[in-house]
């Protein structure tokens, strides 16, 4: 991992090294293909990494039961599929914030990006992670447009953090559920600070 100051983007297949995940997300992807009238395409997984001060801290949102470290960074959870069933923690998730932590499967993502080099955006970035806001995965609460999921929690700490995004898309044939869903929200929220700003 990069030491700099720099703030990465990892794209993982959707499941890597999981096969229960990995089948789910390809039924998910070829009911969606064909409600579309599209071919299927692969699914991706957003992650971050942020180098500052020497230290990378891995951003990352994943199931609160996948990584077993009891010091993991973890700065936010919240309910996968309903708030009912969040109550149970197999239905939870949760934002890791991790210095000179890991990201499961990082190892499998197949394009990266550097997306900035700005230690004011970087140190913003891990602000933030504290702020994102804990949504229901797999629902669209926000009225959004589609739902909400760690590619949508990735996508909207770098719009909050100042990063252009009109570039940065998913690998070719793929794609990543929920990333406009974040981009959305983070507008939302820069709009309503604007606002405040204005009448104060």
């Amino acid at each position: 991992m990069n030491t700099g100051s720099a703030v990465h983007l990892f794209w993982i297949p959707l499941g890597a090294g999981g096969h229960v995940v990995r089948w789910n997300g390809r039924i998910y992807e070829a009911i969606a293909a064909r409600a579309a009238h599209r071919p299927p395409r692969d699914i991706y997984h957003a992650a971050l990494t942020v180098g500052l001060d020497g230290i990378t801290t891995s951003i990352e949102m994943g199931p609160v039961w996948n990584v077993p470290d009891a010091d993991r960074g973890v700065v936010g959870t919240g309910p996968v599929g309903s708030p009912l069933l969040g109550r149970v923690r197999m239905f939870r998730y949760e934002i890791r914030c991790w210095p000179g932590g890991r990201i499961p499967d990082l190892d499998d993502a197949v394009e990266s990006s550097q997306v900035s080099a700005d230690p004011a955006r970087a140190t913003r970035v891990l602000e933030l992670t504290r702020e994102v806001p804990l949504a229901t995965w797999g629902r669209d609460e926000h009225r959004a447009g589609e739902m909400w999921n760690s590619n949508s929690m990735i996508s909207w700490l770098l719009s909050r953090s100042g990063h252009d995004l009109s570039r940065v898309h998913p690998p070719a044939r793929g794609r990543a559920p929920g990333w406009d869903a974040g981009l959305v929200v983070a507008a939302r929220a820069t709009s309503a600070g604007q606002r405040e700003r204005e009448t104060s």
